[in-house]
């Protein structure tokens, strides 16, 4: 197989163009809570109800879904763009501290889920797939939640963006 005709950057600037909500996938393992954001997410089945998030492949974040087999997704709304920011950096507080300033309660799998959310997911992994540099987890959904007093955080070309009115 020949290397395609293009590099990484063009791909990533193409698929880019591609706007996205953003979310924050957590977990709550026997230790402590984890967070991370996340554009990749999906739903995937009606019947059972199957969503699916995307982390790269031998990451923190993969290593506490794996081991957890329980995650929620939140979803953000654009006052939640600092929180995007917080579970985006690398320099954020881990372990037992990852939570101690961001608001939220607990959903029935342990998961944290973030005050104000636009809406979440509490989800049971269902089955997980290697697929290039990325994990897919798919996880069956057990409760959730959603808000309409707030627009969506979106990503589109490396930045967020606001919905324009209609």
């Amino acid at each position: 197989m020949s290397a395609p005709a293009f590099s990484s950057k063009d791909f990533r600037d193409t698929v880019g163009a591609f706007a996205t909500g953003v979310t924050v996938i957590t977990t709550r393992g026997e230790e402590h809570a984890y967070g991370m954001t996340a554009n990749a997410f999906s739903s995937v089945s009606l019947d059972p109800p199957l969503v699916l998030v995307c982390t790269i492949a031998r990451s923190e974040g993969s290593e506490h879904l794996r081991r957890n087999g329980v995650f929620a997704v939140n979803v953000l709304g654009t006052h939640q763009e600092p929180l995007s920011r917080y579970f985006a950096s690398k320099d954020r507080p881990r372990g037992r501290d990852a939570f101690a300033e961001v608001s939220h309660r607990v959903a029935s799998s342990g998961s944290p889920i973030l005050e104000g959310a636009l809406a979440y997911l509490d989800c049971r992994l269902h089955t997980e797939h290697a697929a290039g540099d990325h994990d897919i987890f798919i996880g069956e959904v057990l409760e959730l939640g959603t808000r309409d007093d707030a627009e969506p955080l979106i990503f589109h070309r490396g930045q967020y963006r606001l919905l324009g009115a209609g």
